[in-house]
C-alpha cells in the first residue's frame, strides 16, 4: 500500500461530510439571522471540524487495533493499522497532529468569538480522543449514538452559528438535533454491521445491547424523525422548510436496504450512502435558511 493512499484511507474521507454538514447549516442559520456571511470563521470552523473528525478516526484506527478488535478480514473497510499499512505509533502521531492543527484553527476562532468557543473546542477535542481512547472509550459502550448526536449535531451547528452571530439560537439547537440524528444513523450502521464481532470482543454498543431487530427500528427512527421535526421550522421558514423533504425517497430507500441486507460488507455501502444522505439533507436545509 502506498503510504499516501494508506493515510488517505485512514482518514475515512467518505464520512467526513458528517463533520462538515453541521458547519454548513449553522453558518446558514447565522447568515439568516445576522444578514451577512463571515467567510474566515466559516472556513476555519469547517477545517477545524474536519481535523477533529480525522483525528478521532485515526485514534479509532489504532485504538481498535491495539485492543484486538480490528483484524484483517473484518466486515468493515480495511484499517491502516490492522492491515499493517501504517504503524500504530505513526497513526497515533497523525491523530495528535490533526488535533494540534484543529487547536490552531480554534485559536483564531476564540479570538474572533470569545470564551464560548474555548469551551466548545476543548470539549470537542476531549470527546474526540475519548471516543476510542482512555480507560472507558465512548465507542465501546451504548452512548456512541448520543455522543454523535450532541457533538456532530447540536454542538457543531450551535457553535458554527455562534461564529456568525454571537448569540445562542433555538433554531440552531433544533437544526442541530435534526442533523445529529442523521449522524447517529451513520454510527448505527457501523455498529449493526459489527454487532457480532463487537459482542465477541466485549464491546457493549447500543446495537449489541438492543439486538438486531431493535437496532433496525432505531435506524429507521434516526433517519425519519428529522423529517417529522421539519414541521417545527415551518413558522420561521414557511414553505421553504419542506425543501429537505426532497431527500426523503433516499431515506426510505436506505431504510429498506438496511432491513433487507444481510449483515456484512454490503453495509459499507449503506454507511457511505447514509453519510451522503445527511449531506444532501443539510445542503437543502441550509438553502432553506439562505433563500432570497
Amino acid at each position: 500500500m502506498n503510504p499516501s493512499t494508506a493515510w488517505f484511507l485512514a482518514c475515512r474521507p467518505k464520512t467526513l461530510t458528517v463533520s462538515l454538514s453541521p458547519v454548513l447549516v449553522g453558518t446558514a442559520i447565522g447568515w439568516h439571522e445576522a444578514g451577512h456571511l463571515l467567510w474566515l470563521p466559516l472556513l476555519a470552523a469547517a477545517l477545524g471540524a474536519a481535523l477533529i473528525q480525522i483525528g478521532t478516526n485515526l485514534f479509532n484506527d489504532v485504538g481498535d487495533y491495539l485492543r484486538g478488535i480490528d483484524r484483517p478480514g473484518r466486515f468493515g473497510p480495511r484499517r491502516a493499522t490492522a492491515e499493517g499499512w501504517l504503524t500504530p505509533a505513526a497513526v497515533r502521531v497523525g491523530a495528535w497532529i490533526s488535533f494540534a492543527l484543529a487547536f490552531l484553527c480554534g485559536v483564531y476562532l476564540v479570538v474572533h468569538a470569545g470564551w464560548p468557543i474555548v469551551v466548545i473546542g476543548l470539549c470537542s477535542l476531549y470527546a474526540g480522543w475519548s471516543y476510542t481512547g482512555g480507560p472507558r472509550p465512548i465507542a465501546y459502550g451504548p452512548f456512541g449514538e448520543f455522543f454523535v448526536l450532541v457533538f456532530f449535531g447540536i454542538v457543531a451547528v450551535g457553535g458554527s452559528h455562534y461564529l456568525q452571530m454571537p448569540a445562542w439560537s433555538a433554531l440552531a439547537v433544533l437544526a442541530g438535533s435534526l442533523l445529529g440524528l442523521h449522524a447517529a444513523a451513520v454510527i448505527t450502521v457501523n455498529n449493526y454491521r459489527d454487532l457480532d464481532t463487537d459482542r465477541d470482543a466485549g464491546r457493549r454498543t447500543l446495537a449489541v445491547r438492543l439486538g438486531r431487530p431493535a437496532t433496525c427500528r432505531l435506524y429507521i427512527g434516526e433517519m425519519l424523525l428529522p423529517y417529522l421535526l421539519l414541521a417545527l421550522l415551518a413558522a420561521p421558514l414557511g414553505a421553504y422548510a419542506a425543501l429537505p423533504l426532497l431527500t426523503l425517497p433516499l431515506a426510505l430507500l436506505l431504510c429498506r436496504r438496511f432491513i433487507r441486507t444481510a449483515p456484512g460488507p454490503a453495509f459499507n455501502g449503506i454507511l457511505a450512502a447514509t453519510a451522503a444522505h445527511q449531506l444532501g439533507f443539510a445542503a437543502l436545509l441550509a438553502l432553506a435558511f439562505i433563500r432570497p
